[in-house]
């Protein structure tokens, strides 16, 4: 196990590292009349298959820009140019919307998703999760990585469900706080923190992590991703987007990276 300084060191360098990797930026392949979406980093599998069948079936594009729901909402705030912003938590589309800048009766209740315990993929770990888990012991001298739990909505799940089963107090000094769930993901991964919580699709797309336990759903609030079309935004192409995203094809394609879709199909 790495000594305590050096980790934080390694951390530093990864998080900088991923920030460049899922910079809020638009990416410079943007072209002019692109939907530009904003979404949650947990999404980019998933929203990338969608976006390629999108253009596969009308020739539209989508860029993405994908980070932590809460850094896109605070973009959006200081007028970044999104058409659509797409939240890992109801939490931050409040936010946005109470702030008029999501459009008025474009918001929908996307999709679903579970949190779970991980460990590298070579891990002996196992929890049974359930009120006062031994989680501590099972860390040793690691780290727990996680979304940051003040503002990054697989953090804030991931406090949550840890404050019900009564075992936060005994982790909140060990606690390796990422800047986005895949930024928490990839210190799993890499071997640099020996358990995690993220999301189930997050762990269900990374061959370097195992799942070793399943938050159950009472413990937290309900994961819901809503979408929604921000009020600056002048694409006559992005209710369609949102439209898409509730299509057949989108429904298969985030059923299959592990979404729960609760939008009916448009």
């Amino acid at each position: 196990m790495f000594a305590r300084r050096s980790f934080g060191v390694r951390l530093a360098a990864m998080a900088g590292g991923l920030a460049a990797v899922l910079a809020l930026g638009l990416p410079a392949a943007r072209a002019d009349g692109d939907v530009v979406v904003f979404a949650a980093a947990s999404l980019k599998n998933a929203l990338d298959a969608v976006d390629t069948a999108w253009k596969a079936e009308g020739g539209k594009t989508a860029t993405a820009s994908y980070a932590a729901s809460s850094a896109l909402a605070k973009q959006i705030e200081e007028g970044a140019p999104a058409d659509v912003f797409i939240s890992a938590d109801l939490d931050w589309m409040k936010y946005l919307s109470d702030k008029k800048l999501i459009k008025d009766g474009s918001e929908v209740k996307l999709l679903g998703n579970r949190i779970v315990l991980v460990a590298p993929k070579d891990s002996v770990a196992k929890a049974d999760i359930a009120a006062n888990f031994d989680l501590a012991g099972l860390l040793g001298e690691g780290r727990l990585a996680m979304g940051d739990v003040k503002a990054v909505p697989a953090g804030k799940y991931g406090k949550a469900a840890l404050e019900k089963l009564g075992v936060w107090a005994s982790v909140e000094g060990k606690i390796a706080q990422a800047e986005n769930v895949r930024a928490a993901l990839k210190l799993v991964s890499t071997g640099e923190a020996p358990l995690g919580i993220v999301y189930q699709t997050d762990a269900t797309a990374e061959p370097g992590v195992k799942i070793v336990g399943l938050f159950p759903e009472e413990t937290h609030p309900p994961i819901v991703y809503p979408v929604g079309v921000t009020a600056g935004s002048k694409n006559a192409d992005a209710e369609a987007y949102v439209k898409y995203l509730q299509s057949a094809k989108a429904k298969e394609l985030f059923e299959a990276q592990g979404f729960t879709v609760l939008a009916p199909v448009q």
